[in-house]
This record gives structure tokens, sequence and C-alpha cells, in this order.
């Protein structure tokens, strides 16, 4: 069974009925009847303060919670999780895996922002330890072997909405685009331009560039605000996570801008969607996951989520949560007494997850073959939501 063991599974399904009952336990090939393997030790990266910290909370929080779930291992190993902070640069996230790789830690995850993960790249490689990345996704890190992804590539939400707004914006609408001058802003720029297209009359003006930064001030984006709202658009396409993402929405209603905003869904997921408060209404995102995508992974693993935590999951709690997942499942392919290297060759043998995003699998670049949804910010009683609207596009 690939996401718990069948004893939990029954526990936290009874509650749903029977429907999916089946599919969920009806395939045990994880063992737990036998006696616990020798204890592992997983190194998990992530920023622990700063503007991104929320996010690597996320991250935290999904991987802790498969682990609950299956009794504080993988693949029948008793785990220890030794979290490092990635800090903000290529230099600290170097330092993180440099020091989870002297505590021997069989495998390593998390990796919040892109340019950490480009730092530490060759890092990773030369050691041949694998490396489950839950967040960060460049397209540019290419050709590597012990690195994989469990969350998306960058330039696919670019991809998804210039696919959406290609069809929907009328003729002769005018669409500004306000993006980071990032490799993850690039990154969407360019996907976006490949489905909706470089020339369209539609697109008002150039691409404004913003200087990148986690945690900006109040008047951070005023200059580049004003420059983009001079060309008139009718709609906005975006890229900002996290505080970046609130204040700049806060200062694009703070200059009059009242019309449509499009972003990849990392804009409004998890406390950046509570700060912006009713700054966030209507503004349309397209991401990998919604919090209320009806099957019966999705069921288990977002209860649980508000159980413990007391708020609903976000894509990069269910990203981390699957990668312990397929940690979970290559560690079990490895045999009794895995080395990283075993760990790696095992997870390219994985086929379809089971996933709270729905199914996917590996593709060869070792990133998501997935569907893409679209989803808007609507008002739930007194609380704001990402409402899945429809399904966008399967990419990867």
């Amino acid at each position: 069974m690939s996401q718990m063991n069948r004893r939990r599974a029954l526990q936290l399904l009874a509650a749903l009925g029977t429907t999916g009952l089946v599919a969920a336990c009806g395939n045990d090939t994880d063992g737990a009847a036998g006696s616990p393997g020798s204890p592992i030790k997983i190194g998990l990266i992530a920023p622990q303060a700063g503007g991104l910290k929320a996010i690597g909370d996320e991250i935290v929080n999904g991987f802790q919670l498969f682990l609950d779930l299956n009794e504080q291992q993988l693949g029948g190993h008793p785990v220890t999780l030794i979290t490092a902070n990635e800090g903000n640069d290529a230099k600290s996230g170097k330092a993180a895996v440099d020091e989870l790789l002297s505590q021997g830690v069989l495998a390593l995850t998390g990796v919040v922002n892109s340019a950490v993960m480009l730092g530490i790249r060759d890092t990773v490689e030369k050691a041949r330890v694998p490396l489950i990345g839950s967040n960060a996704s460049p397209s540019t890190l290419q050709s590597v072997v012990y690195i994989w992804r469990t969350s998306y590539v960058l330039d696919e939400a670019g991809r998804a909405l210039g696919g959406y707004l290609k069809e929907r914006l009328k003729p002769g609408s005018r669409l500004g685009i306000i993006m980071p001058d990032s490799v993850g802003g690039e990154d969407v720029e360019r996907g976006f331009r490949e489905e909706f297209g470089s020339s369209d009359p539609r697109l008002a003006g150039p691409v404004v560039w913003t200087t990148a930064a986690d945690n900006p001030g109040k008047t951070a984006f005023g200059q580049d605000i004003r420059k983009a709202l001079q060309e008139n658009p009718q709609a906005i396409l975006c890229f900002f996570t996290g505080e970046a993402g609130v204040e700049f929405i806060k200062q694009l209603r703070q200059a009059g801008y009242k019309g449509p905003v499009y972003a990849p869904g990392f804009l409004t997921e998890g406390t950046a969607l509570e700060n912006m408060k009713n700054d966030a209404l209507n503004i349309q995102t397209a991401l990998n996951y919604s919090a209320d995508l009806s099957n019966t992974a999705n069921r288990v693993f977002a209860s649980e989520y508000r159980k413990k935590l007391g708020s609903s999951p976000t894509t990069y709690a269910m990203a981390s949560y699957d990668a312990a997942q397929v940690l979970h499942q290559a560690i079990q392919l490895a045999g009794p007494n895995p080395n990283p290297q075993e760990v790696n060759l095992a997870l390219g043998k994985l086929g379809q997850i089971d996933s709270p995003r729905g199914i996917w699998q590996f593709n060869q670049p070792r990133t998501p073959q997935q569907k893409w949804y679209l989803r808007q910010v609507q008002r739930d009683g007194q609380v704001l939501s990402n409402v899945l609207i429809s399904e966008l596009a399967t990419l990867g």
C-alpha cells in the first residue's frame, strides 16, 4: 500500500464510508506486519526565517503529516527527520546540504527558493544522495541524476495560464504583465508566451520586471505598478509568492486597479491569502492542487491536515507529503538495508502515485506529469478560499 499502513487507513477512512476503500487499501504491499527495519535519517531543507518561512513551514508540515500517518516510518524503517535552514541564497543552501550530508542522511527533501536549488545542484549530484525537491523547480535544472521534484516546473504554471487566457480574453482586451526579475519570473513569463503568443496584440506593452524581494516594503512595487497601469490594461498577469505577493496585491489595489488578476496559484496560497483579505477576491490562479479536490487520497490528506493544523493544506504541504510518499515507496523497493544510490535507482522504478492532487507520475526529467487546475478566490462564509473552477491542462 502506497500511502499508509492498512490499519491506519481503515481508521481514517471509516468516517468517509466505503467509497474508495478498496482502491486505498486493496493493494497491500508494504509489509507492515514485519518488524521495523534499521533506523534511517532524512534531511529536510527549508527557510526558517524571512519572507519564505511560511512556505518552509508548510513543507515541514506536509512531510511530518505523512510520517504521523505511518508511525514515523518510511518503507518500514523508523525515521529521524533532520531539518536545516536553506537561508536565501546558494551559499546558505549549500551550507544546509553539507550539514545534512555530514550526518549521514539517506535522502534529502524540501528546498523553496529556485536560486538555492540551482546553487546546490552540483553538491547533491557529487554526493550521490537523492534530493526529492518539494517546491523549487526552475526549468533550467536539467540533466540531473539525483534530483527529483514532486512539485512542478515553473514554466508549466505560465503555460497553463497562457492557454487559458488565449481563449478567455476578448479581442481588443489589454493584458499587463508584471513579474519579478528572478529565475522563477523568467520561467513563468516564458511559459506563458509559449502558449499565449509573443506577438498577440492583446499584450499591453512589454513586461514590467520588478526587483525580486522576498520581504518587500509597503511602497516597493509602487513605481512598477504605475508603469504597468500607464498602458491601461483590462487584466493583469503576475507572479509573486509569500509576503511579496501580499504586498504586491495590496499596492496594486491601492493604486486604483480593480480589474481581473491572473497568476500561478502560489500568489494566494496559505497565509498569503489570509493576509490579502478582500483584496484577493476573484483573483484567478492556475495550480497543480486545490484543497477541495474530490478524491480519496485528498479527503484523507486534507481532513488530517485540518485536524492537526487547523487550516486547509497548500500545494507546498501536498508536494512535501508526496515527497515522503515516494521516498516511502522507493525505500521499500530498495530492500532491507538501503543506501542512497539504491534509493535513487528505486525512485526511477515508481509508477503512478495516488496523490491528493490526483494521479501523477515522474517523467524523464524527474518532474511530475500532472493536471493543472483553475481556481478562483471566493468567500466561504467568513473565510476566503481558493475554489476549484475547472481543469486546465495535463503538463509535464
